[in-house]
């Protein structure tokens, strides 16, 4: 393990979990990466009617954070009226959240994209003032019209384009479907804003597409969940604003770099979610990439690494990658490493040693697992297909069982009638509530850590 840092960030480290013993000719190295961040901005806490200049908010010079809200005023939202009710009072709640100085804006969304306050094509520095005007504009705000979301996504990234701050972060509701604007047209919005801003997504009610909502939260490097009950809203939207105001680092990179011969199989994140990194590389150099993180705060998360090695002889042993964690420098200067640790890969004629699976490496493989076969066996559902729902979901509930995923064993027990959870033999249940399917295809991805 090592760790660097600066004064004005928090302190980066990292930790490598691997078995690095091989048989003779072995090729796959399996690493989980844990990277820890302390020291920093505080994650949650009341909001501040007089932010110190200590606070994530700030800066020496100015503040440091800017954040949009995209909520969804398109005419479903009146269905039931208390969606939209629900829908003011929680943008209320987030902005109550809003530290002092944080800059910020509104805006309403349906088949276009309109921005309620501040108004003027800018942002808002948050104070009891304009946190008293966003709140009065948001009193105003009514359903009617479409939905389409890629036009709120850009507006919000010009919004936040225009404040010189290094952590922006958007906050979006929808409670529908996205029909009014070609599925391309989203996903255009999505490249363009990508590594631009972070968004967490979040879905109201039970009529909104989950592969859209987690699509948008995976994108922009976010979180995706439901919200079933509107009356819930309020204090979930405090919750992602409390989490947003705990950053205080933008922009980070897990480097890897490897040496000639060694080919990278997959990165992931793992923990908190399960997250594909492996297409998202951008080149680094020689033999070296970047995989975007976001925005850190007090935290720590997991990574999953493999490559493939060239395979050597007993008593050889190698590098098989660098990982580092990377901080933009300003201006395009060299970047500033705030933690690196090492992959080896070590030959032997042990085969106790050589055939051990690391704990870390074992659970999260299970983790990802159980996020897949989840998401198959609904998919299985769907589509008519029993016998394979059944077989899916029954080794789901297995994964969770194991690995201690209570929350997930949880939302799977609402699908499935479980008759032993050891060797994953389930019935699905006759009847499943919209709300229950949804919840559990939207935090399939979650993952627990492993047991200390």
């Amino acid at each position: 393990m090592a760790n660097f840092s600066k004064s004005n960030v928090p302190r980066f480290s990292v930790d490598v979990y691997q078995n690095e013993y091989l048989p003779e000719g072995g090729r796959e190295v399996h690493a989980i990466v844990t990277v820890t961040s302390t020291g920093g901005g505080t994650s949650g806490g009341a909001p501040l009617s007089g932010a110190s200049p200590a606070s994530p908010a700030f800066s020496a010079n100015g503040p440091r954070a800017a954040v949009v809200i995209m909520v969804d005023c398109s005419g479903s939202m009146d269905y039931p009226s208390a969606k939209m009710r629900a829908a003011r009072e929680a943008t209320a709640a987030a902005v109550d959240t809003l530290r002092d100085g944080v800059a910020f804006a509104v805006v309403a969304g349906t088949h276009v994209a309109r921005e309620i306050y501040p108004g003027n094509g800018g942002l808002a520095t948050a104070d009891a003032r304009t946190r008293a005007g966003a709140k009065d504009a948001l009193r105003g705000l009514s359903a009617g019209g479409g939905t389409a979301i890629g036009t709120w996504l850009r507006l919000a990234d010009r919004l936040l384009s225009s404040a010189e701050v290094p952590i922006r972060h958007g906050i979006l509701l929808t409670d529908g479907r996205n029909e009014h604007e070609a599925p391309e047209d989203l996903r255009a919005a999505l490249d363009a804003c990508a590594g631009r801003f972070t968004c967490d997504a979040r879905g109201v009610g039970t009529d909104w597409e989950v592969k859209e909502v987690t699509a948008i939260a995976t994108a922009l490097l976010g979180t995706a969940d439901i919200v079933a009950d509107p009356s819930a809203l309020a204090a979930d939207f405090t919750r992602m604003m409390e989490n947003a105001m705990g950053k205080e680092v933008a922009d980070v990179a897990l480097r890897l770099w490897t040496p000639v011969g060694v080919e990278i199989q997959f990165v992931k994140q793992v923990a908190p979610a399960v997250t594909e990194l492996t297409g998202r590389r951008t080149e680094a150099g020689p033999r070296a990439g970047d995989y975007p993180t976001g925005s850190w705060g007090n935290e720590s998360r997991d990574y999953h690494v493999s490559v493939l090695v060239p395979g050597a002889g007993i008593g050889q042993e190698m590098l098989a990658a660098r990982v580092s964690l990377i901080l933009p420098a300003p201006g395009g200067g060299s970047p500033e490493v705030l933690s690196q640790g090492l992959v080896r890969a070590v030959w032997t004629e042990d085969v106790a040693a050589s055939t051990s699976i690391n704990p870390q490496v074992a659970h999260y493989t299970g983790q990802a697992e159980l996020a897949q076969v989840i998401q198959q066996g609904l998919d299985a559902r769907k589509s008519g297909d029993l016998d394979g729902a059944t077989a899916k979901l029954g080794r789901a509930v297995q994964l969770a069982a194991f690995s201690g995923n209570a929350d997930t064993a949880k939302l799977l027990s609402k699908v499935v009638d479980v008759v032993d959870e050891a060797t994953g033999t389930v019935r699905l249940k006759a009847k499943v509530t919209d709300a229950d399917e949804m919840t559990l295809e939207t935090r399939s991805t979650k993952t627990v850590r492993v047991k200390k």
